[in-house]
C-alpha cells in the first residue's frame, strides 16, 4: 500500500532501557548533602531551575546534569560549598556514566519481531558518549538500521531523519516515553507516535497527551506493540 508504514523510530533512555532512575537517585544523594543548607524541596526546585537555564548551554544528559549539581550547590549555599561536596557530587556524576544498562520488559523479543518488517531507527538525544556506551552495553545495536543521537527533537528532526532513512514521516511511526520529545513532535512531522509511559519521567518531559489526534496511540508497553502496528497498518 503507498501509505503503509515502512519505518520505525525508538527512543532510547526510559523506552528501551532504564534511565531516569539513575538521576533521581542521583539527586537524592544530592539533597541529603546539601540538607544543611536547603530544604529538599526548594532544593529541588533551585535545580530544577538551573538545569531548565543551561539545557541551551549543555543539552540532555549526564554531563550537563552534573554541571547544574554544581551549579545548585554554588548558589544555595551562596559560594561557600565546601569542596569534598563539590568532589562527591563529580563522584556521583561519573558513576552515573559507568552504571549498568538493564533493558526494560518486552524490548528484545519485539524488536526481535519487528526487524524484518521494518527500517528501524534509534533516536535518542543526549550526550553522544553515554548514548553509544548504552547503546553497545545493551546489545540492541544489530537491531537497527540506523542510529541518530540528536541534540533535541522537534518536527524538523523527525522529517529530517525519516527522509534520510525511511519513505518520508508520513509512513512513519516514533514510540517512546515522552510525550514532549517522542510523540508531538513526530505527529507534526506527519508520523504516527506512540507513547510508551514510564513510571519516571522528567518533569520538563510532561505536556498533555494529544488525544485528538487521530495518528496518536498509547501502550502501556512494547509488548503490545506489534499487534497496535498490525491494527493500524
Amino acid at each position: 500500500m503507498p501509505d503503509s508504514i515502512t519505518t520505525l523510530g525508538f527512543d532510547a533512555d526510559d523506552t528501551l532501557w532504564q534511565n531516569e532512575q539513575f538521576f533521581r537517585r542521583s539527586e537524592m544523594h544530592f539533597a541529603d548533602l546539601l540538607s544543611a543548607h536547603a530544604e529538599v524541596a526548594d532544593l529541588s526546585d533551585r535545580l530544577l531551575a538551573i538545569e531548565k537555564r543551561n539545557l541551551d548551554l549543555y543539552g540532555f544528559g549526564i554531563k550537563g546534569f552534573t554541571l547544574s549539581l554544581i551549579e545548585t550547590a554554588v548558589e544555595v549555599t551562596e559560594g561557600r560549598v565546601p569542596a569534598s561536596i563539590i568532589a562527591e557530587i563529580l563522584a556521583a556524576g561519573r558513576e552515573m556514566l559507568r552504571h549498568p544498562v538493564e533493558t526494560l520488559p518486552h524490548v528484545q523479543e519485539t524488536l526481535e519481531q519487528l526487524t524484518d518488517q521494518y527500517r528501524l531507527v534509534l533516536i535518542t538525544k543526549g550526550d553522544l558518549f553515554d548514548q553509544e556506551r548504552k547503546l553497545a552495553l545493551s546489545g540492541l545495536g544489530d537491531f537497527f538500521d540506523a542510529v541518530e543521537i540528536v541534540s533535541n527533537k522537534d518536527k524538523a528532526t523527525y522529517e529530517r531523519i525519516f527522509n534520510r532513512h525511511g519513505d518520508g514521516a508520513e509512513r512513519a511511526v516514533m514510540i517512546g516515553n515522552s510525550l514532549k520529545s517522542d510523540v508531538i513532535p513526530a505527529i507534526e512531522a506527519g508520523s504516527w507516535g506512540i507513547f510508551v509511559p514510564h513510571e519516571l519521567t522528567w518533569v520538563l518531559e510532561h505536556v498533555e497527551p494529544p488525544i485528538a489526534d487521530s495518528r496518536f496511540r498509547q501502550i502501556q508497553h512494547l509488548g503490545e506493540l506489534v499487534p497496535l502496528l498490525a491494527e493500524i497498518g
